[in-house]
């Protein structure tokens, strides 16, 4: 019987040496199994639908408390409760350390204490903390001296507040009844609860100037909180601004204006001792760093909890049902309420973690070698080549980094990013 199979011509050819595994024995090492071990830590989010206003920029899946009666929120709440059991037993999630807990929004705040509380007992009977950083979303009209410290008897040690403007009239139009006053009140509260208290900020509100944004930023450096985060305004079709701005009612900054407000919010920043610790959000220091996304950011595991929440586990994006009557009703019936999900290619992961990671300012490119076995320049190196020379990004044997400029369009060199590498799989 003939074959008409070559021996390699580089190789000394033998039909020796029955090929077992790869990599060979020889490297495999003791050590690996204290990892393999290790349970994944976890990042939890839960998602409160409710806010007392809602405003004009708005895109997320929330509804007013107008809309709503106490029996319905305390109904959704017991379901969020009941979701939290039934799927860290289905998926045993109990077994994964938990990190961080995000209570977001919506507005966390809105809720009865008896409901908070009724969340916190289904989080601690069914998950093991492993000393997390808990943060909670609020509004400033939501959190009064009562709420703040019931925050604090929870352990809940960072606290998010939207404030977006120190000035009434611009944060009216966006159809908030917030005041400067609030602002002032609700801060001063957070800070005595002892959390790490943070500010949104947003640049690019109807009626915003130079004069009003400056007058914001000088505010909120006044205000001496942890860290500062500044949002660029950005236009979806479910928002009352996409809506006024198509009847040609509205009028917003353009995207230069908001280049020059941002660029003027680092500098005052930078010269009170804020520094950037991802492209947005700036801290005392460079410390105070918020864990939850930057785990994310990082690959690390979430697991979203609530109406339309979203996370990743297991490789997967997985995603609730956005209806809060749906969601209700599966959770209910004893269903899991997801509706959605992808699994990720090795190559998309890759990909994700590339232009997810950028957003920390840093990339660490021996940590991805390390990872996924090959230099990240591989896929992306002509792209990296253009950032460089357009003076967004500066290249190291050990990291890709954002310059000053780069901080300015974040966004921009993650989607440059991404393209690359979607396209080198091409």
């Amino acid at each position: 019987m003939s074959s008409s199979a070559e021996p390699n011509p580089g190789a000394d050819p033998s039909r020796r040496g029955f090929l077992t595994n790869y990599p060979p024995f020889r490297y495999w090492r003791p050590e690996v199994i204290d990892r393999f071990s290790a349970p994944r830590p976890l990042n939890l989010y839960l998602h409160t639908p409710y806010c007392i206003q809602r405003c004009e920029y708005c895109f997320y899946k929330v509804t007013t408390l107008g809309e709503n009666r106490k029996a319905e929120i305390d109904r959704y709440v017991a379901a969020l409760c009941r979701e939290i059991g039934h799927v860290a037993q289905q998926y045993h999630l109990n077994e994964q350390p938990i990190k961080t807990i995000y209570f977001g929004g919506g507005t966390p705040t809105v809720l009865s204490k008896d409901n908070m509380n009724r969340i916190w007992e289904a989080l601690q009977k069914n998950f093991h903390f492993d000393n997390p950083e808990i943060t909670v979303e609020a509004e400033p009209v939501t959190l009064t001296e009562g709420k703040a410290a019931h925050l604090a008897e929870l352990g809940v040690n960072r606290i998010s507040m939207g404030i977006q403007s120190f000035k009434d009239e611009i944060v009216a139009k966006t159809g908030r009844v917030d005041t400067e006053q609030h602002a002032r009140k609700a801060i001063a509260l957070a800070k005595a609860t002892g959390a790490v208290v943070n500010l949104d900020l947003m640049s690019g509100l109807a009626g915003e100037t130079d004069d009003t944004w400056a007058y914001t930023v000088d505010r909120a450096l006044e205000s001496d909180v942890h860290s500062l985060t500044v949002y660029k305004t950005e236009v979806y079709t479910n928002s009352a601004y996409f809506t006024n701005i198509r009847k040609n009612t509205l009028v917003l900054p353009t995207d230069q204006d908001e280049v020059r407000f941002t660029a003027h919010a680092i500098q005052c920043f930078e010269n009170s001792g804020y520094l950037p610790v991802n492209f947005f959000t700036f801290t005392k220091g460079g410390g105070f760093m918020q864990q939850h996304s930057t785990s994310s950011w990082r690959g690390g595991e979430t697991y979203g909890f609530g109406v339309s929440a979203f996370g990743l586990w297991r490789g997967h994006t997985l995603q609730n049902t956005a209806e809060v009557g749906r969601y209700v009703e599966m959770v209910e019936a004893g269903k899991v309420p997801l509706a959605r999900g992808y699994r990720l290619t090795a190559r998309e992961q890759m990909t994700r973690d590339i232009s997810l990671g950028m957003k920390l300012l840093r990339f660490d490119r021996k940590e991805f070698k390390k990872r996924y076995g090959f230099d990240v320049l591989l896929f992306c190196k002509p792209t990296v080549d253009a950032l460089v020379a357009g003076g967004l990004m500066e290249v190291t044997d050990e990291a890709l980094s954002l310059t000053r400029q780069g901080i300015l369009w974040g966004d921009y060199v993650g989607h440059c990013l991404t393209d690359a590498l979607e396209a080198s799989d091409s």
